[in-house]
């Protein structure tokens, strides 16, 4: 059965089924995390988060560094730790705890993940707790295992894509998939629909184009944005239009909510791996500095035409104010920052820290508009 759902659904989907599940067949578990420690797992899945603090956690972040989970690595085997520390939120406060579980999960020989439990104060784990806690690490061993397998077999038909010179392949074979699959769409009226939109922008690209031929520039920027094409797909998001500069990503899920938590993903994502870029380009290339713009609303969505001498190109858009204002603030944003608007603000409210950037005149804006911010200041 892993076999078969590991390239159908989504790993995390598989992941949080499973971890609910272990919650509900060990009666005194406050939580379960499973903590992903294969150094590639950020490929082809995301950490859960965890639900013993007062707002989402990378469970990486609060447990990775626990006895328990400690010990299961050293020893290659299920652990369980009678006392342990309070577990200690943002704001100072302490969720206690009773006995903490941790078992490993291996693949081969390696150790890819530990399933966590924590238990409730003044209970304990039982023998048939730990051994139902045995069989979930096997089968999630499975899952992991297969969805490794599948994100490896991908990585073929990508390299041959980062190959290419620019990374506009990228928004018509995304149209011709769509059309493909709804021929109708080509004859469709645009709709209105509740969408997020990102747009992002490399800061400082007319400088680097001054001082770089433009074979390297062009090298540069497809390495760059070919590298945000991964967490991009894993968050639903279609890559839409593409400009020397910059790209504009497209939110359409069904629910409002889910296309913002997905935007943001997104860019926290696309920021870790500028991190990692910035580590790799070597001291010969300047810092690359990705600025990112987040606007929720309703949007007309649908196929647009460009009628041009010699060609008619076609792409999936959303237009209206929404996406001109996330383009405004993408625009706005510098150093980096990720700036999102008041919508987008109010979906997200209690997910992620927002930091308040004052009022701002933007250009094509008529009001001067709050600003806000997902990265705190300096």
């Amino acid at each position: 059965m892993a076999q078969k759902m590991a390239p159908l659904m989504e790993v995390n989907d598989i992941l949080e089924a499973m971890r609910g599940e272990i919650r509900d067949v060990i009666p005194d578990a406050m939580e379960c995390c499973i903590l992903l420690l294969d150094p590639q797992a950020r490929e082809y899945t995301r950490p859960l988060q965890c639900a013993l603090y007062d707002r989402p956690v990378n469970c990486l972040v609060c447990k990775r560094s626990r006895p328990a989970i400690q010990k299961a690595v050293k020893k290659g085997k299920g652990v369980v730790v009678s006392k342990s520390q309070p577990v200690k939120r943002h704001d100072g406060s302490q969720v206690q705890i009773g006995p903490e579980a941790a078992m490993p999960v291996f693949v081969g020989r390696d150790v890819l993940a530990v399933v966590s439990v924590v238990a409730r104060p003044g209970t304990r784990f039982t023998r048939k707790a730990f051994y139902l806690l045995k069989d979930f690490s096997e089968t999630i061993s499975h899952v992991l295992f297969h969805a490794k397998r599948h994100w490896e077999m991908t990585q073929d038909k990508i390299r041959i894509t980062q190959m290419l010179a620019h990374l506009s392949p990228f928004v018509p074979q995304s149209v011709r998939n769509l059309v493909e699959k709804n021929p109708e769409l080509l004859n469709q009226e645009k709709e209105k629909r509740d969408v997020t939109v990102l747009f992002l922008d490399l800061e400082g690209y007319t400088k680097l184009s001054t001082r770089r031929s433009e074979t390297e520039v062009n090298d540069m920027v497809e390495k760059v944005f070919s590298r945000f094409v991964d967490p991009i797909h894993r968050s639903h998001g279609d890559i839409n239009e593409t400009s020397g500069d910059g790209l504009m990503i497209i939110f359409k899920d069904d629910d409002a909510r889910t296309n913002a938590v997905n935007a943001v993903r997104t860019a926290f994502d696309i920021h870790d791996r500028t991190l990692e870029i910035n580590r790799d380009l070597g001291p010969d290339f300047e810092e690359i500095t990705v600025n990112m713009g987040i606007n929720s609303g309703t949007a007309l969505v649908g196929m647009t035409r460009f009628e041009g001498v010699l060609e008619t190109r076609m792409t999936y858009t959303a237009s209206g104010p929404v996406t001109n204002l996330a383009a405004r603030l993408a625009a706005h944003a510098s150093g980096g920052d990720i700036l999102v608007g008041e919508e987008t603000k109010r979906m997200i409210q209690g997910l992620w820290s927002i930091y308040e950037r004052g009022k701002a005149q933007l250009k094509g804006i008529e009001e001067p508009i709050e600003i806000y911010s997902l990265l705190k200041a300096g």
